[in-house]
């Protein structure tokens, strides 16, 4: 079909190029696409989060709302408005985000109205109360109209996340299917080509020997002395029947064909090496964000610090092999990096070092150092190290610091690049899903759990003890005549009297007892495993020791204080929901009030 020899390489090259340009788009494109499906997942990820802001703003708005009902401080009232209104515009954000999702976009929207409807009915309370009707306030929210609202949003927020949970899922699945498509791509792609210059090469070669051993008979009968050898002028290609036609000068065009051979073959194994190291580049590559993906998973789980640590021990030194290093990240007064995790050979010292001593950081870019004596060191680095450290950043915001000891070659560059974004969105993640959680269960004022945790546990605690047979007792107590701190100091005072009592209380029950402020000054421990019996020598050395507490805030003295304690045993006839047991103990605590306060009762249903 080709009589020329050019016309059958350039159609050979033509094809390879083709092959190759084929090769890459599609390649290209299964990246694209990847990239979309951890857009998408990223983007769920978003919802989800705006949802559960909204969500506990509402439950903060609502907790501030009671607080001022019952304790008619008027310092739970203060966010009031401001939660409503975060609670408003995050559920509209959140509306606004799943409008390519006409199902969640709808639920979005029910939540939306839900939650207005429930922002006016807690405004109705809340202003009898500011005009001081607290009386008329109670029996609003006595009418339960509100926990039905708040229990139809909470039932839908539920829904709302579930299904957004599962999207996220199907797009991370959906994200890590198209990376391994990309990678099976790659590599059949590659060897598709291979077999495709070899094939045709091959036939270009046997083009070529047919006629040169042809000649080669011819050259040698030549070089014999036999002047009457011809080559028959068919030789299959434009280009040796030339040489056919030209016998007198076969000897140098015979030289120049064997030279150009001999450098196409050459071109071909350069190009051949070059394609073979970028088929493993890809492939290396693949793994590398496979193994990402995987890490990134697990770190999204993490629930403690402990399990995030590990994670990083476990995979970094996967991505990044013999390169030992540690993680640093920023603590909450961001006057120190704390060590979060190291591998290799590398010990770390527990506290760190400040953020200044790390050019890293001071830059805002990446430093490296491979020779210390042409270049400045980190005051944290030992002396004469080659090192490198990557700060991370999350949001234009530095949050740590990666450090790496050694030498990070180029291919490790693209590694230790993926790795620190990973890790960074990881730890920003971490750190406000912890910072979340405390916020749902802790006490603002006294860093006790709040009554809502309180309730669960107690639910969770009684069902084990009716299991497993242990006792569980309860402990309701208050704060005597804590009104006159109020009255004759201030509610902040009071608030002092407060975190005085609370720490007091934290150091002396043990580790396991479950301490809350139940509401104002009362404050219940959930003891498992303790009778009312035993817990009262523990309950006494607590009153005795709050008695000896010297109150003082500022620099003014409030004088001292004392508390009363009632104590109570779940038993078998008792509900599972907890009601009946901090009622016999508040009726505990109520007779130690009447018998003169600065004492401790034990319920007459303990027994």
């Amino acid at each position: 079909m080709f009589i020329s020899l050019t016309a059958r390489i350039v159609a050979i090259g033509l094809i390879v190029v083709l092959a190759l340009g084929s090769l890459a788009g599609l390649l290209a494109d299964a990246s694209y696409q990847a990239s979309q499906s951890f857009q998408w997942a990223a983007h769920s990820a978003q919802v989800i989060e705006t949802t559960e802001a909204a969500l506990n703003d509402l439950r903060e708005a609502e907790s501030g709302q009671r607080g001022f009902v019952i304790t008619r401080d008027p310092a739970y009232a203060r966010s009031f408005a401001k939660r409503l209104d975060s609670a408003a515009r995050t559920i509209a954000r959140v509306a606004g985000q799943t409008r390519d999702n006409p199902r969640q976009h709808a639920r979005a929207r029910e939540m939306a109205l839900l939650m207005k409807e429930r922002s006016a009915f807690l405004r109705q309370p809340l202003d009898l109360a500011r005009r001081g009707n607290f009386a008329g306030a109670v029996t609003i929210i006595a009418s339960g109209r509100g926990r039905d609202l708040m229990d139809a949003i909470s039932v839908r927020g539920e829904a709302f996340l579930e299904e957004e949970r599962a999207l996220q899922t199907t797009r991370q699945d959906a994200a890590a299917q198209r990376l391994r498509r990309g990678k099976r791509l790659a590599i059949f792609g590659a060897i598709a080509v291979a077999l495709i210059v070899i094939g045709g090469f091959t036939l270009l070669v046997q083009g070529i020997r047919r006629p040169l051993e042809t000649m080669l008979r011819a050259m040698t009968a030549l070089g014999s002395g036999d002047e009457q050898t011809r080559i028959d002028t068919a030789m299959g290609s434009r280009e040796f029947n030339r040489l056919a036609i030209g016998y007198n000068a076969m000897a140098d065009r015979l030289e120049g064909a064997v030279s150009d051979q001999g450098a196409s073959e050459r071109q071909l194994q350069v190009v051949n090496a070059e394609l073979e190291r970028n088929t493993k580049t890809l492939r290396e590559r693949g793994d590398v964000i496979e193994l990402l993906g995987g890490m990134a998973h697990r770190m999204q789980a993490a629930r403690t610090d402990d399990e995030l640590a590990q994670i990083i021990r476990v995979f970094v030194p996967q991505v990044l092999p013999d390169i030992p290093g540690a993680l640093y990240a920023h603590n909450n007064s961001r006057n120190c990096l704390v060590p979060v995790a190291s591998w290799g050979d590398i010990v770390v010292p527990d506290d760190g070092f400040a953020p200044e001593r790390c050019w890293a950081l001071r830059r805002g870019q990446s430093h490296s150092v491979v020779d210390p004596r042409r270049d400045i060191v980190c005051a944290h680095v030992a002396e004469g190290e080659v090192y490198h450290c990557e700060p991370l950043l999350a949001g234009g915001e530095v949050i740590g610091v990666l450090y790496l000891r050694g030498r990070i070659e180029a291919e490790n560059r693209f590694r230790m690049n993926v790795l620190t974004e990973n890790i960074a969105s990881a730890l920003v993640n971490h750190r406000l899903q912890r910072s979340l959680r405390e916020q749902t269960i802790r006490d603002p004022l006294t860093s006790l759990f709040n009554r809502r945790y309180m309730e669960e546990a107690l639910k969770l605690e009684i069902a084990r003890a009716s299991r497993s047979g242990n006792p569980l007792s309860l402990v309701m107590c208050d704060v005597d005549h804590f009104k006159r701190f109020n009255d004759e100091f201030g509610h902040d005072a009071g608030d002092a009297v407060l975190q005085q009592v609370a720490a007091e209380m934290r150091s002396r029950f043990r580790d396991g007892d479950v301490v809350c402020r139940f509401g104002g000054e009362e404050f219940t421990i959930i003891a498992p495993g303790t009778t009312a019996e035993a817990l009262a020598k523990r309950v006494d050395i607590v009153r005795q020791a709050i008695a000896e507490i010297a109150v003082r805030h500022g620099n003014r003295a409030l004088g001292s204080t004392s508390m009363s304690f009632g104590i109570a045993t779940w038993t078998d006839i008792m509900d599972r929901e907890g009601a009946t047991l901090i009622q016999a103990a508040d009726m505990a605590l109520y007779q130690s009030k009447r018998d003169g306060r600065n004492r401790a009762t034990i319920s007459a249903l303990a027994a």
